[in-house]
């Protein structure tokens, strides 16, 4: 029983030892490619990862790039599917970059999901290419059937930093847009990706709100405010706003909620609801609140209407901050700038921290001059 015993574990040791030598890549060292999960970037709602494996440039700096490294075509890599493959754009397993709502890369749009990324590359062009298969080890499994999009871009070459491992960087973001590229060696490979900010906002905000959230006023109220600001979805924008708004439902009748169901029903041609409910609001809101709105209304252009509220906020509040910087403004707007002169110096004395008086300041220095604000 012994000899068996001792028979058999060297068959154990000859087995892993040769399956060591001809199968090494199972091995994986600390000095072999790091795998790498990029910390991600969120557009609007719209969540992008990308995780690749980062191979080294090890000294072969000029003998990556059309090498058996990463090879311009396809190449037949053996084992798996044993076809034409692209390159794995990366290292080992292969790279995979997710995006949580539909997306445009250089353009063309890529459906919501998770993907295997490809690269056919060429001197001087690339071909992205996003496929179903996100389990392959690398692009030894491709198959060609399971391609969702393919997408080109051009390579920027002789970069003046030597990358050292491959890495996946984003830059220049928008709130719709960001720029990603894969660098490493002197190479960079780069690519767009773009998102429909108000669909997908949008479909975020009717799904959150059909759920345990759509019964928070607070959170009612700022879906509201959104499809205001972005002009969309009016409709169900004030059923959000009547329920943020109702106190049978825990809202609040506040100047806040009261001025965003104004704007609603005169979005919706409901004008004279629209008036009387704006009313309603300013006769409950705070000095700070009706400033605030107679900006908003400076900025819209509605001088007349900016100066009512200045007006109204100045005798409610009688003459305390910021009625009198209301006025300024007010004053400046219509071109009475000996009034709007007056007012800034009240409000300069009245001026509730340093930043707002250095403003002030700032404001009664081009009141003087003869300039408008």
């Amino acid at each position: 029983m012994r000899k068996y015993y001792q028979l058999s574990l060297s068959f154990v040791l000859l087995t892993l030892f040769f399956s060591s030598t001809v199968y090494g890549q199972a091995l994986r060292l600390p000095e072999n490619n790091n795998f790498v999960c990029s910390s991600g970037r969120k557009i609007g709602v719209t969540d992008i990862e990308i995780k690749w494996n980062a191979p080294g440039v090890k000294g072969r700096e000029g003998k990556i790039w059309g090498t058996d490294v990463a090879y311009f075509g396809y190449a037949v890599l053996g084992y798996g599917s044993n076809v034409e493959s692209p390159w794995r754009a990366g290292a080992d397993e292969c790279t995979t970059i997710s995006v949580s709502t539909d997306v445009k890369i250089n353009g063309k749009t890529l459906p919501a999901g998770k993907y295997a990324l490809f690269m056919l590359l060429t001197e001087d062009s690339t071909t992205l290419i996003f496929n179903k298969n996100t389990a392959a080890w690398g692009s030894y499994f491709y198959r060609k059937d399971l391609d969702v999009m393919r997408v080109s871009t051009r390579q920027k070459k002789n970069q003046p930093n030597l990358i050292e491992r491959l890495t996946y960087q984003y830059s220049n973001q928008t709130e719709n847009s960001i720029d990603v590229s894969l660098d490493w060696e002197r190479w960079s490979i780069p690519f767009k990706i773009e998102v429909d900010l108000k669909k997908t906002t949008l479909a975020y905000l009717q799904r959150e709100m059909s759920g345990a959230i759509g019964f928070d006023p607070a959170s009612l109220e700022a879906a509201a405010a959104w499809c205001l600001s972005h002009e969309t979805n009016y409709e169900e924008a004030l059923n959000w706003i009547n329920s943020a708004s109702d106190p049978a439902l825990g809202g609040l009748k506040n100047f806040r909620t009261l001025s965003i169901k104004s704007k609603l029903l005169d979005k919706v041609g409901r004008k004279e609801e629209a008036t009387t409910i704006i009313q309603t609001a300013i006769e409950n809101a705070s000095a700070l609140e009706l400033n605030s709105y107679g900006r908003q209304l400076l900025m819209e252009k509605k001088i007349t209407e900016a100066m009512a509220v200045y007006e109204k906020n100045y005798q409610k509040h009688k003459g305390a901050w910021p009625t009198n910087a209301g006025m300024m403004n007010g004053y400046s707007a219509v071109g009475n700038l000996k009034k709007a002169l007056e007012h800034a110096k009240l409000a300069l004395a009245q001026a509730p921290n340093e930043q707002i008086k250095k403003f002030l300041e700032k404001a009664v220095k081009t009141l003087e001059e003869g300039k408008p604000l």
